[in-house]
């Protein structure tokens, strides 16, 4: 019984008492600004909402005045700052008073900017709640009845001033509240914006932000480019909000639209849009040859494009033809899956075997562990243990884990690579790796009846000593295992 009554859990909590919650809450919070004011905020919802509104503002008045460096130390409390006045809008003010959430949001978001300039680094945790109060301020003005006209002019002034990615997803989230008429005005305050003419700054007054190939990068310079790429990805999200593939196709330049990537982008809204054949013409636009790896994305493109026009057998032959290059197993897995019973058994065994004999082991390796076949990885490391890279830990050390329980002497074999790369090259910095390695090729051993040409672990271990034996860190780290 004594254990269930000391579980931490709201029912216990509550047998404690209001008197006596309030003295340790009073306790907790001492010494943590940030508990303070989250028990300040749960004060103020006992009052108004108004009250609420007035302690998130106050708080960010103190935000947007700090001049403290956010270093890696203090971003994690940041960011739970941020959260805390980001769900507090979400959660108590927006149910109740909509347009004072939505404008509180505004706020919060206009909070990107003096934090970033004295961040020390970008932190992921931070933009994402950024990110995430763009798609809050989205869903608030929905029901916050605020004109389609105002709406667009804050999203616009706001896209203008994204220095820090903050409103990336702003004009999506915000697409449902603005509707047509909305979409439409902010496109067109995009549109003249573009045709603006900019300031031209004197050539002794032009700063230098950077170096090029072709010289020094002016600040003047670098904001015309990004003023035309702002519009472009805002013209770009605008026409996907509308549906409108030719509105989106004519934001990109010409030249980029033979790009693999972009000539996807492309091609998934065409298909989107039931238009098919021209999703394939621009696919097939894409110059690929001299590339025989294009990118994936832009392979499964065509294959689905394929698919939709009734051009399986085609689709087949491309997944194939990308395995056989790339042997990645997203294009065998596709391939399989459309394949009648049994076929596929015998399709993947062909699709082994020509894994086996590919020009790039390490690719082969990887492929094999990734689908998993694991007997098939060890007969590769066998066979071709000569070829293997003991440089590429990155690889060689998942596998030597993977092969370890069933396959100890292909997991030795893929150790030993490892360990004989380190010491060949004197990579002092990883003898403690190696000497764990040389460790575990011990232990496994034990779990070997037979090394065949490999040799046995106390002949690798002689032959070590042979080559490598004035090396006494590497030793030290052996001794001390």
């Amino acid at each position: 019984m004594a254990a269930k009554t000391t579980t931490l859990n709201a029912k216990n909590l509550e047998a404690l008492g209001a008197p006596r919650l309030a003295e340790l809450l009073i306790e907790i919070s001492t010494g943590s600004a940030a508990n303070k004011r989250r028990l300040r905020m749960e004060l103020a919802g006992n009052h108004s909402g108004a009250e609420i509104a007035r302690e998130v503002r106050k708080r960010f008045a103190s935000i947007a005045r700090s001049r403290t460096v956010i270093n890696w130390r203090k971003v994690k409390a940041v960011a739970a700052d941020l959260e805390t006045q980001r769900k507090t809008i979400v959660d108590v003010l927006a149910p109740d008073d909509p347009k004072e959430a939505l404008e509180l949001a505004w706020h919060f978001l206009a909070l990107a900017e003096p934090i970033f300039q004295r961040s020390a680094n970008e932190s992921s945790s931070i933009i994402e709640s950024f990110h995430q109060a763009c798609v809050d301020a989205g869903v608030i003005a929905k029901s916050a009845g605020v004109g389609k006209d105002t709406l667009a002019d804050k999203i616009f002034a706001a896209v203008q001033n994204n220095d820090h990615g903050q409103y990336d997803p702003l004009i999506a989230a915000m697409a449902p509240a603005l509707g047509k008429e909305g979409l439409d005005r902010l496109k067109g305050l995009f549109v003249q914006w573009s045709k603006e003419p900019q300031d031209t700054v004197a050539q002794g007054d032009r700063r230098v932000i950077g170096w090029g190939g072709q010289g020094p990068i002016y600040e003047d310079q670098a904001y015309g480019n990004r003023r035309e790429l702002t519009v472009r990805i805002a013209l770009q999200e605008i026409a996907d909000a509308q549906g409108d593939v030719d509105a989106y196709i004519a934001q990109q330049p010409e030249k980029s639209r033979k790009m693999p990537l972009v000539a996807t982008d492309i091609a998934r809204r065409l298909l989107s849009a039931g238009r098919a054949a021209e999703a394939l013409e621009t696919l097939d636009a894409v110059d690929t040859r001299g590339r025989p790896e294009v990118a994936i994305e832009w392979q499964l493109a065509r294959v689905e494009v394929l698919e939709s026009l009734g051009r399986p057998d085609e689709a087949q032959a491309d997944r194939w033809k990308w395995f056989e290059q790339s042997l990645n197993d997203v294009h065998l897995r596709a391939f399989l899956r459309r394949l009648p019973d049994f076929d596929d058994m015998e399709a993947e065994e062909k699709a082994f075997a020509y894994a086996q004999a590919f020009q790039e082991v390490h690719r082969a390796l990887a492929f094999f562990l990734r689908w998993p076949a694991i007997t098939q990885a060890a007969k590769l490391v066998l066979t071709r243990q000569a070829e293997l890279d003991g440089d590429l830990y990155e690889l060689m050390t998942p596998a030597a884990e993977a092969l370890a329980e069933k396959h100890p002497l292909a997991a030795t074999i893929v150790l030993r690579s490892m360990i004989d790369f380190t010491l060949e090259n004197a990579r002092s910095s990883r003898y403690r790796y190696a000497a764990q390695h040389l460790d575990t090729c011990a232990r496994l051993a034990t779990h070997i009846n037979d090394f065949g040409s490999a040799g046995s672990h106390e002949v690798y271990v002689s032959e070590l000593k042979d080559r490598h034996g004035k090396k006494p860190a590497f030793w030290n780290s052996v001794q001390r295992i």
